[in-house]
């Protein structure tokens, strides 16, 4: 008995060691001579919607379905809009919606810890070094005024919501500037495109913005960028991939290829935009797909950051739900090991190559 009891606490033991990636079960049919260069495509075409609402940060998504990375593996692909993330969120869970995108919120964070189950799977945008496309701006007649982050103390800052990503780069700039909440006046101002107006008429001295606004609001001459996101938040998760469980885990096949096309487009992304390979066609496709219908205003907006190879600065996205947990808007526990689930992400690369 002893005997039988060892031996099944053995096999626990090593059952418990295997990692998520290697819990992927997909048959590895990979070949050159496949129409997409490595795996083979599915026997049947198979729809998957993805939940997307023309957002920049949808890229990988838009060039995937463009260049036939999604058709190279049989897959098809139905874009699917909802009026908000609560009713998104629930079509993730029972499996309405395949794919989805997030962006961290205590909202997001309490709608997991109270039953919807959905996994955070990669990267959906995050800021590039230097080139932060979710930055602060201040008013173009403020640039002698305001020439450090310090000197925001007592100035009127736009933000676009509460325990949320906004809220949380907001807090991280204050402390970056050796300020308390009380030091500034906090503005709430949901609308993006009011805080150019407000700026211009001085009823705000900064607001922190995203693009293509924060462009063309430096063109027109209303605001100019106040340093860079990445100065106090150099590894800030905008928004994730969510994928539901029931494609996640039940429908291996058919995520593995559709995570293998998503990253291909990714990188045709970061190819077009930070080695000038073949920009022109990326533009236009995300022209086609989102509400930035100029190509000229792409050459000039700093563009969403995308990871290559689909990797999450997962301890800031931690970061984020203890600074909404500090802050009394968390309900619940959130379990990060359950929800945050790479694995497939982790095969898809390991099958088409790290992205240098």
């Amino acid at each position: 008995m002893k005997k039988w009891l060892g031996m099944l606490l053995v096999l626990v033991l090593m059952v418990g060691a295997c990692s998520k990636e290697e819990m992927v079960k997909v048959n590895d049919d990979v070949s050159k001579d496949n129409p997409s260069g490595d795996l083979a495509p599915l026997n049947e075409k198979t729809k998957v919607v993805i939940a997307e609402d023309g957002s920049a940060s949808g890229a990988g998504f838009y060039i995937a379905n463009e260049k036939g990375y999604f058709d190279d593996y049989n897959i098809e692909v139905e874009f699917a809009t909802f009026a908000n993330s609560d009713d998104m969120l629930p079509a993730l869970a029972s499996g309405e919606v395949d794919i989805a995108g997030g962006i961290s919120s205590a909202a997001f964070f309490n709608a997991i810890a109270q039953g919807i189950d959905v996994k955070i799977i990669a990267d959906k945008g995050h800021n590039a070094e230097g080139r932060s496309y979710f930055t602060f701006v201040i008013g173009a007649d403020k640039q002698d005024e305001i020439k450090e982050y310090s000197d925001l103390k007592g100035k009127r800052i736009a933000v676009s919501g509460q325990h949320g990503v906004d809220d949380y780069i907001y807090h991280l700039m204050l402390e970056h500037a050796g300020l308390t909440k009380d030091d500034v006046e906090f503005v709430l101002m949901p609308d993006f495109g009011t805080m150019l107006a407000a700026i211009e008429n001085g009823s705000i001295d900064a607001a922190l913005n995203i693009e293509p606004l924060i462009t063309q609001g430096v063109s027109q001459g209303m605001h100019v960028r106040f340093g860079d996101a990445t100065d106090f938040a150099p590894e800030a998760q905008i928004a994730m991939v969510l994928g539901s469980p029931q494609f996640m885990n039940d429908e291996q096949e058919v995520s593995l290829r559709f995570m293998a096309a998503y990253l291909k487009g990714v990188r045709d992304y970061n190819d077009a935009f930070k080695k000038d390979i073949e920009k022109d066609e990326i533009i236009e496709i995300m022209a086609k797909y989102t509400a930035l219908k100029d190509v000229t205003v792409w050459e000039d907006v700093f563009v969403t950051g995308l990871d290559p190879n689909g990797k999450m600065f997962i301890g800031d996205i931690r970061d984020q739900y203890e600074l909404y947990k500090k802050n009394g808007a968390i309900r619940g526990e959130f379990k990060f090991d359950e929800a945050i689930d790479t694995a497939i992400t982790e095969k898809a690369v390991e099958i088409i190559g790290i992205y240098e």
